[in-house]
């Protein structure tokens, strides 16, 4: 039986990349094949702060990382019941069309129309049909805390998927924001044997070595190919997996790189901005450039099998919690960076 709802919902409505406003919406409306959810919490991702990235889409409701439970189903609805915790994706493909047959899913026409209604940062969010294929029930074990962790962990097992990561292997990680540090996590997880974390920040590298890390680069302080040198003995990081969305920190990994190796670029630049590149050094140190871009329903599947074995954990990772109506200062905090990692918007207990 589906619960007894309100009319009317708060959301975080961003207008403008500094412009967040809590206002209030109707309780979307399901259909016979839709479910719909009760928002406990919803992580705030880098992506969100990409100002140009933000601008482009306002207005919207934040949020794509959330995790709640099922407060209505539809009628044609049966893989779902009321009262069963999920964790949402905003995205999911037709699985039949060339990209998807191809394994190619985030670039599946359906996958860049599908979304949440209205976004992750509301009280309730409807799934319709489409997304239903990636909505993961939760297992007992794992909180909604963590369940917000599906999403960005699933971009981090496609990333890591793509750039080849074998075990025993040496893998260089830049940028250790959340995104950096659950990329040395599943780096880890795909067998990595040396892991090497980079960063302007002291306070992000200590974290990444309490979280596994063999070796830490201050890039301010160090040149990031020579200190990978010196780490490796000369043998350089097979796999090179940039955070940063700059292009100087794209031409820096290409020089980390070992021979035969893959720089995998896992944020894009702001459009527009040019990559400076030596063809000469690429074609005779064969090194492979790829790119990552969100996940497919296969990596989130990983990603929750990852979080239950406790691989990956909200408590390493969330650093900053912030109720529905301080979602702004959410934002702005992760904008900002420093000593912070994963900051959550919590509706509801998350443990």
């Amino acid at each position: 039986m589906n619960v007894s709802l309100p009319r009317t919902m708060d959301v975080a409505m961003v207008h403008d990349y500094n412009d967040i406003r809590i206002e209030q919406m109707p309780v979307p409306a399901i259909g016979a094949r839709d479910i719909l959810v009760r928002t406990a919490a919803c992580g705030v991702c880098s992506g969100d702060v990409m100002d140009w990235y933000i601008s482009a889409k306002a207005p919207l409701v934040l949020g794509h990382e959330p995790a709640g439970t099922i407060v209505a189903v539809g009628d044609e609805v049966t893989a779902f019941t009321v009262g069963e915790r999920v964790a949402l994706h905003h995205h999911a493909p037709c699985f039949v069309c060339e990209r998807c047959r191809r394994g190619l899913y985030t670039l599946c026409p359906i996958w860049k129309k599908s979304h949440l209604d209205p976004g992750g940062m509301a009280e309730y969010v409807r799934v319709p049909e489409i997304n239903l294929s990636d909505t993961l029930k939760l297992p007992a074990g794992v909180s909604f805390a963590d369940a917000t962790l599906v999403e960005p962990a699933a971009c981090a097992v496609k990333g890591v998927k793509k750039a080849g990561v074998q075990p025993g292997e040496t893998v260089l990680v830049t940028g250790m924001g959340t995104m950096g540090m659950l990329n040395l996590q599943v780096a880890r997880a795909y067998g990595a044997a040396q892991v090497i974390v980079a960063d302007l920040l002291d306070w992000r590298l200590e974290q990444a070595l309490t979280l596994g890390a063999d070796a830490a680069i201050n890039v301010g302080r160090d040149n990031l190919a020579e200190k990978v040198a010196e780490l490796t003995g000369g043998a350089m990081a097979q796999r090179v997996i940039v955070g940063p969305a700059a292009t100087r920190a794209m031409a820096e990994g290409i020089r980390a790189c070992a021979p035969g190796g893959t720089v995998l670029f896992f944020s894009p630049s702001p459009p527009g901005e040019l990559l400076e590149i030596e063809p000469h050094f690429l074609y005779f140190n064969e090194i492979t450039i790829a790119c990552s871009y969100s996940c497919g329903p296969y990596d989130t599947r990983e990603a929750l099998e990852l979080i239950e074995r406790r691989t990956i954990r909200a408590a390493d990772l969330v650093t900053h919690t912030f109720p529905l109506e301080q979602a702004g200062e959410a934002f702005r905090l992760t904008a900002g960076g420093g000593e912070s990692l994963k900051a959550l918007v919590v509706l509801e207990d998350v443990q």
